[in-house]
């Protein structure tokens, strides 16, 4: 599956630029030197890198849980070709998609950079929720299981509430923005999405 590839590769890059901090600095996310020197490539190669092994754990472990039920819907849907094709358009998209506002809120920053595949695994997460929104899901700080659409409203919150306030070095404006737009593709591709979803928050109240 497209995503075990994913995966695998992430993890290949991750690990090496580990200790490879010459290959680590030339594909981490800077909107600064974007602008200056035209090295577009960044908006792409920096979720190829993690900023350490709990990272890049957790991130390919939440893309592994989500990914693999998100292709097999596409697959599903729409036969392996065009499955597969769709799953990586919104895993490629995502990446980009998730970064733009950080780019225009940061280019003038030399010292903003940021790693992680986190954008586009928060994109696969929303796809789920509304391929899915009867099943449960837990914070991390939070250990009950909640109702999808639930999760997903609180973790919106929480990412926009974080973005302005929180001081921990997470990139908490790309989750945000990395989620609407998997939301949006899944919508998109799939509009019957929305009355499921719907019937599934009338349900829940």
């Amino acid at each position: 599956m497209l995503t075990y590839c994913i995966i695998a590769l992430t993890c290949l890059v991750s690990i090496s630029a580990f200790t490879n901090r010459e290959l680590f600095y030339k594909m981490l996310f800077n909107p600064s030197i974007i602008r200056s020197n035209k090295e577009w490539y960044r908006f792409l190669t920096h979720a190829l890198l993690h900023a350490d092994w709990i990272h890049l754990i957790m991130n390919m472990y939440v893309l592994y849980m989500f990914g693999t039920i998100v292709e097999k819907v596409f697959i599903n849907e729409f036969g392996t070709v065009k499955g597969e094709l769709l799953f990586f358009i919104l895993y490629f998209l995502s990446i980009i998609a998730s970064v733009i506002p950080s780019f225009e809120k940061h280019k003038h920053d030399a010292y903003y950079n940021a790693v992680g595949a986190s954008g586009a695994v928060s994109a696969i997460v929303f796809s789920a929720i509304l391929l899915f929104p009867r099943m449960s899901l837990s914070l991390m700080f939070l250990p009950i299981p909640i109702p999808a659409p639930i999760f997903g409203v609180l973790y919106l919150l929480y990412c926009r509430y974080a973005a302005s306030h929180a001081r921990d070095n997470v990139a908490h404006d790309v989750h945000y923005w990395g989620s609407l737009f998997g939301a949006l593709f899944t919508i998109i591709v799939l509009p019957e999405t929305i009355p499921m979803f719907i019937d599934a928050v009338r349900n829940i109240f």
